[in-house]
């Protein structure tokens, strides 16, 4: 998928639960599980998308992350089962304000012919910042899928720029 084609294309969802926000982004990758599953987890291939990850991915491991978006932080591995499903639970390092300290993101992965559906949950933002996380997350599930698809990544900045409106109409509906 080319920039042109993603043109208005939002895959994700925003809601609340026990008063924080919750972004929730579902895409469909050309590849299967173990591939997408390796992308999401090797430290090798999270620097060609994501950032550098540094540490122990095991369950209750911790990693040290850098986000391309500017993001640092902690991060322990709560569950993991490859190559369907990982938990994380992310501390930053310095939160700006209004920003959490703490939340997490949940990945599931699930098989359909040779293609996999991956969903990707990040919980615990404040709910008037909805709108710029699910904008920035979505941007690094396009990266991914950039990836995937053998590209370099796009314009971080810009993409967030051209995504923020819709998601900011998104957020409008979230108590």
């Amino acid at each position: 998928m080319t920039s042109k084609d993603r043109e208005g294309r939002i895959i994700g969802s925003l809601r609340s639960a026990d008063g924080k926000g919750v972004v929730r982004m579902e895409d469909r990758f050309d590849t299967d599980a173990d591939d997408l599953w390796s992308a999401l987890t090797d430290p090798v291939r999270l620097a060609r998308w994501l950032g550098e990850i540094e540490g122990d991915p095991r369950v209750a491991g911790e990693f040290g992350a850098r986000f391309y978006d500017g993001w640092e932080g902690t991060g322990r591995v709560e569950v993991c089962e490859p190559p369907q499903r990982m938990l994380l639970a992310m501390r930053d390092a310095d939160p700006g304000p209004g920003q959490p300290a703490e939340g997490s993101i949940e990945v599931t992965l699930t098989a359909d012919g040779a293609q996999t559906i991956l969903v990707w949950e990040e919980r615990g933002m404040p709910l008037d910042l909805l709108a710029a996380y699910g904008a920035g997350i979505q941007v690094h599930v396009e990266d991914l899928a950039d990836h995937v698809a053998g590209r370099e990544r796009g314009d971080a900045a810009a993409r967030w720029e051209e995504l923020l409106p819709a998601y900011r109409d998104l957020a409008a509906g979230v108590r």
